[in-house]
């Protein structure tokens, strides 16, 4: 296994890529800058989901952060797979390290992205090879309110109630147009220690590339994964630091381009998008995976 950090561009149209709990569903947003947010957690749930549904939630593919997943309901089948007492008060060394390998090779999320899972039945805790920065639009973003109507009712009171005209009002958020950018990591050393291997990379890769094709919904119908630059090291320690490499990644904002208007679709960015090769640090490669 390599080190690799990688550069992961994808954009939403009319949509409303990750909403805020805490504001009412509205799109993200950095109040400074008036760039859009999505959270690595949102991205890691879709990649969990694409996983869960191309491999069938089986192992070595099944997924221990789901909807409506009992969490200690799957500790304890590491205890059983283990032949271990889940009512234990004191684990040995090497039982504690049957049960995490158990929960490793058996879900996918845990091998790659770790997880805390000492949720009353202790399984211990997992430092996972891959991780994610939150996505960020290159250019600051709108978001916009919209007034929907609904013909029907939910209850027979509400129906009394309404004579003639059954309608009711909502909102609805979106962006009309934004492209987003989030980096990540795969630690070779935490990989050799959850069992991450080649075949779970290339899931990764395929997963960041096809996810948003089954995460369409009203809020989400246009979302597309646009490009994704892995930088390869030769060493497991790494040849360049990331923020090095990142920077080579170019995708000009507004004040670059002098665009005399907003964007409205990735071809207002896609000739300006470029990978500086000259010069690579000795020991790295670039692999443009879509």
């Amino acid at each position: 296994m390599h080190r690799y950090d990688f550069v992961f561009l994808f954009d939403v149209t009319d949509g409303n890529p990750n909403g805020d709990p805490d504001a009412g569903n509205l799109p993200r947003i950095d109040p400074e800058t008036g760039a859009g947010l999505v959270t690595d957690v949102c991205l890691k749930r879709k990649i969990r989901n694409y996983v869960g549904l191309v491999h069938g939630e089986t192992p070595p593919h099944e997924i221990y952060v789901k909807e409506k997943a009992v969490l200690n309901a799957q500790h304890e089948r590491a205890y059983v797979a283990c032949d271990l007492d889940p009512k234990a008060k004191k684990r040995t060394d090497g039982e504690a390290a049957r049960l995490k390998d158990w929960m490793c090779g058996n879900f996918y999320d845990v091998r790659t992205f770790g997880a805390v899972m000492t949720t009353g039945v202790n399984c211990g805790q997992v430092r996972g090879p891959v991780q994610l920065t939150f996505a960020r639009s290159v250019d600051p973003v709108v978001t916009l309110e919209h007034a929907v109507t609904r013909c029907a009712v939910t209850t027979e009171a509400e129906a009394e109630k309404q004579s003639g005209d059954n309608r009711t009002m909502g909102r609805k958020f979106t962006l009309p147009y934004g492209l987003y950018r989030a980096h990540g990591f795969v630690n070779p050393h935490l990989a050799e220690q959850t069992g991450f291997g080649d075949d779970d990379l290339a899931l990764l890769w395929k997963s960041l590339e096809q996810m948003f094709e089954y995460d369409r919904s009203a809020a989400r119908g246009q979302m597309t994964a646009r490009r994704l630059i892995a930088f390869k090291h030769d060493s497991a320690l790494g040849n360049a630091p990331a923020h090095k490499l990142f920077s080579r990644v170019k995708t000009p904002g507004l004040a670059d381009s002098a665009r005399e208007t907003p964007p409205r679709r990735f071809e207002d960015y896609e000739p300006q998008i470029a990978v500086d090769l000259a010069d690579l640090p000795v020991g790295v490669t670039v692999e443009e995976l879509i």
